[in-house]
């Protein structure tokens, strides 16, 4: 299995880091992607990632993170890319949450400047939505761009989800749906093509059910792969095969050395 969306780099895992890799090796967690968030934290995620084999990185710049953003890190991120040509997995965790205060805008600048940005390094994109949907497909189909991506979390609608499986996206498949009242987003995720499903955990966030107390664990992800099955009319096994090669055919430097 491969968790394309985890943290593990967030400071809760520093006492035990070393040990919940341990345990998802066990489970047969074999890669776990960590996208950046901010750009004064992309020199320790880097090196993280080279300290174990399990870790790959993405580089981006969050909306949540946008209060203090200035465009020199635009510019790190492409000089961070090209440093790090053929390890970085994707540009990642960009998009647009409409949930915040901060401007519509400003996060529009952002995302658009961060895809023109994974388009010259030819990396495909990790999106973060919140209400915005309609905005992020207007501005990939803007772009034209090409390089495709994952939709992390993906809670739309039927009609969004083969939109975006339209622009070559995966869909992030998480927590979400081990919620009985998720309904539409299990249904969804029922109903589109096998081959645009891939897992994740975003922990330590987006706890799954009936562990809402506890830290998220990317240890967690045969729980989401065990939920999936259980929506799918395929068997067990083809689902996990289908994800682990989904997950490789968007993010394909996942197989490539670790950093340097």
């Amino acid at each position: 299995m491969i968790d394309s969306h985890c943290h593990l780099d967030f400071s809760v895992f520093d006492d035990d880091r070393a040990q919940v890799l341990a345990k998802c090796d066990e489970l047969g967690v074999k890669h776990i992607v960590l996208p950046g968030t901010q750009a004064h934290t992309w020199k320790n995620l880097i090196a993280l990632c080279g300290q174990y084999n399990q870790l790959k990185f993405a580089l981006g710049i969050h909306p949540y993170f946008l209060l203090d953003f200035d465009n020199a890190d635009l510019r790190l991120l492409d000089d961070n890319l090209s440093d790090q040509k053929g390890v970085a997995v994707a540009v990642g965790e960009i998009g647009l949450d409409y949930s915040l205060s901060t401007s519509a805008d400003l996060q529009e600048h952002v995302f658009r400047e961060q895809l023109r940005i994974a388009q010259k390094h030819q990396l495909p994109v990790i999106v973060h939505h919140r209400r915005s949907h309609n905005a992020l497909i207007r501005i990939l189909k803007q772009l034209k761009f090409s390089n495709a991506g994952i939709v992390h979390a993906f809670s739309g609608s039927l009609y969004e989800a083969q939109t975006y499986i339209g622009l070559g996206f995966k869909l992030g498949v998480g927590g979400t749906i081990t919620y009985p009242r998720a309904q539409k987003t299990r249904k969804v995720l029922s109903q589109v093509p096998l081959s645009s499903l891939v897992l994740e955990t975003d922990a330590p966030d987006m706890p799954i059910n009936n562990k809402q107390d506890e830290r998220n664990s990317p240890s967690y992800l045969p729980l989401i792969l065990h939920e999936l099955q259980s929506l799918r009319p395929e068997c067990a096994s083809e689902i996990q095969q289908a994800c682990w090669r989904n997950t490789l055919d968007i993010l394909p430097n996942i197989l490539n050395t670790r950093a340097r």
